[in-house]
């Protein structure tokens, strides 16, 4: 029976690894399981720690950034303003369309096409980089700011409406407004100037979120 749970546990902390959560496993576990967790990760042809990236050709993508320990360096409306306005002068420098967005204190969520996996971390170290420096500088600290990017391609229609209305109800999900309309650093805004508030209402009704993120957005 011991013998069960504990292969059933590795499992489980193998499935947690090959998401970003897996810098939080990481710590807690023994150097024996370490060494097996890297080498299953390793033959699966993942990277030993950071997030895989194994669909590399699908048409959207939804990309997730945190901060380092999910702590609140993007901490100010000034700051995620800024990330926002980086972010989208380097996509669309790069040929990438942004069609959903939010930034929240500790992490930020991207609805992304026409975008090359491969160059996507290059970009994002074009973008984090100084802004790490910057915001180090500013807060009189030291220290890492930002983990490795997750990406999950986009499956189906369902899929894409869902991940947008994910989004915009992100700043809800996670406690920092009663209302998506009451968070600036979102495309709630823009989705409700160009496409009306009948539009977002009925969107949400026919692609609830349900339990959407559950176990990798907690």
């Amino acid at each position: 029976f011991s013998a069960t749970v504990a292969l059933k546990r590795n499992n489980v902390l193998l499935a947690l690894l090959s998401t970003k959560l897996i810098m939080y496993i990481y710590r807690k576990l023994t150097p024996e399981q370490r060494v097996k967790l890297v080498e299953e990760r390793l033959a699966k042809g993942y990277p030993p720690h950071s997030p895989p990236h194994p669909v590399q050709d699908a048409e959207f993508y939804h990309i997730t950034v945190s901060c380092f320990e999910h702590k609140c360096r993007i901490n100010t409306q000034e700051r995620r303003h800024q990330i926002l306005d980086i972010i989208f002068n380097k996509f669309i420098l790069d040929g990438i369309e942004i069609d959903a967005w939010v930034v929240l204190p500790n992490h930020y969520h991207l609805l992304v096409r026409n975008i090359n996996i491969s160059r996507l971390s290059v970009l994002f170290r074009s973008i984090h980089g100084p802004l790490a420096r910057q915001w180090n500088l500013e807060d009189n600290i030291t220290g890492k700011v930002w983990c490795s990017f997750s990406d999950r391609a986009i499956r189906s229609e369902r899929h894409y409406y869902t991940t947008i209305n994910y989004i915009h109800y992100n700043p809800v999900k996670h406690g920092w407004a009663k209302s998506p309309y009451d968070w600036s650093s979102s495309s709630v805004h823009w989705y409700l100037e160009y496409q009306g508030r009948e539009w977002l209402r009925s969107t949400w009704v026919e692609y609830p979120v349900k339990d959407y993120g559950k176990g990798w957005d907690d």
